[in-house]
């Protein structure tokens, strides 16, 4: 064969590869999200606007390095996860230049006119802001009235039946199906075991004590968030039947009189200014475990029979909204069941759910009952 053949043979199968390519990257996106809504993107999203900003923490396990797809997000993510932030920050500076479109975590924060001046591909509402708990409801019909895709994912609301259809979700509109399917493996083999060696158990009652340590008292999930971990650890969520909404508030008096079999405090870097339980990516040991022994030497807290029985232990609050909560549901099944945990170490499994994340996951994102002086 001559050298002109062996060319433009090579010529025609380089061309026709690269027309297969560009045949596939322009192939378009259709999915259903958790409304039951069809979307169809012409091609993977590129410039997203997570109108909840803690939504990071979900794509940030999908793609490493989210920032990228990001044309605008909510500022809720700096307020209510500052550990996250400064790690993000950290390793991708640009994310300090990236637009905000308000608070999508308050009521009436997010911005629908900063949102569509962006002119983004796609814009991702959790479920609360998609009308089911806070917003006017009309957002989403509001953004398709000005021509903009819109996804419905939430990890927040019912995170045990949401989480891995809004994974699939979020991969798909994304393109990186086959690193949610991986970390779906581990997440789905993680609950697995966890079910496997709690059936047939009694269920114990447990008090999540929400962004312990504050003003008020009792912040507390009813039906919903920390309720589903609850559950699918094997316990009993004391707080359902007086809390009528997700999340909610009882009496100091209420919860005395209750006396749950265990008490779980929540906490977070935001909590640091009000004095109350400090947990979190970067956290040190030392200043977690002091803000835990202030927490339960309150003259009300202290009086509990899980806080003198060696029954009390501590959390991250941000774990309600992202598919690492896996790990938490882990080490509350190792609280509430000691005996059927014993082997199982819930920092391995952060480690190897680490291995997925865009950001590291260090810090100290919980407290043992022996951090409170308690049995392991």
């Amino acid at each position: 064969m001559s050298f002109a053949r062996q060319f433009r043979l090579a010529l025609v199968a380089a061309l026709g590869a690269l027309s297969l390519a560009t045949v596939a990257i322009a192939q378009p996106v259709t999915v259903t999200d958790l409304h039951g809504r069809t979307i169809t993107l012409p091609a993977p999203a590129k410039r997203i606007v997570l109108a909840q900003g803690r939504q990071l923490n979900a794509l940030g396990l999908l793609h490493p390095d989210p920032l990228s797809l990001l044309a605008g997000w909510g500022s809720d993510h700096q307020r209510q996860n500052p550990d996250a932030y400064a790690r993000y920050r950290s390793r991708f500076p640009a994310i300090e230049s990236i637009p905000t479109v308000g608070d999508g975590g308050t009521e009436g924060g997010f911005s629908l006119e900063k949102t569509v001046a962006l002119a983004p591909d796609l814009v991702v509402l959790s479920g609360s802001l998609a009308g089911t708990r806070r917003g006017p409801g009309d957002i989403l019909q509001r953004l398709e009235a000005a021509g903009i895709k819109v996804a419905v994912v939430d990890f927040y609301l019912k995170p045990l039946s949401d989480t891995v259809p809004s994974l699939r979700i979020l991969a798909r509109l994304i393109g990186r199906e086959q690193q949610a399917e991986e970390f779906i493996r581990f997440y789905e083999g993680r609950l697995g075991e966890i079910a496997r060696r709690l059936e047939g158990v009694e269920r114990p009652s447990v008090f999540i004590h929400a962004h312990a340590g504050g003003p008020d008292c009792c912040g507390t999930p009813g039906k919903g968030t920390f309720d589903d971990f609850i559950t699918a650890a094997g316990g009993s969520n004391m707080s359902a039947p007086l809390v009528p909404g997700a999340t909610g508030q009882i009496s100091l008096e209420q919860l005395i009189s209750s006396d749950p079999d265990v008490y779980v405090a929540t906490g977070g870097t935001h909590m640091a200014k009000s004095g109350g339980l400090v947990l979190g990516l970067g956290v040190p040991p030392d200043t977690a475990k002091a803000s835990f022994a202030k927490l339960l030497a309150h003259p009300g807290i202290a009086t509990l029979s899980a806080v003198r029985n060696g029954k009390a232990s501590a959390m991250w609050q941000l774990f309600n909204d992202t598919p690492l909560h896996v790990v938490a549901i882990e080490a509350l099944a190792k609280w509430v069941h000691p005996e059927r945990f014993a082997d199982i170490d819930p920092q391995a499994t952060l480690r190897e759910a680490a291995r997925f994340s865009a950001i590291p996951l260090d810090g100290t994102l919980w407290l043992d009952p022996r951090d409170a002086g308690g049995r392991p």
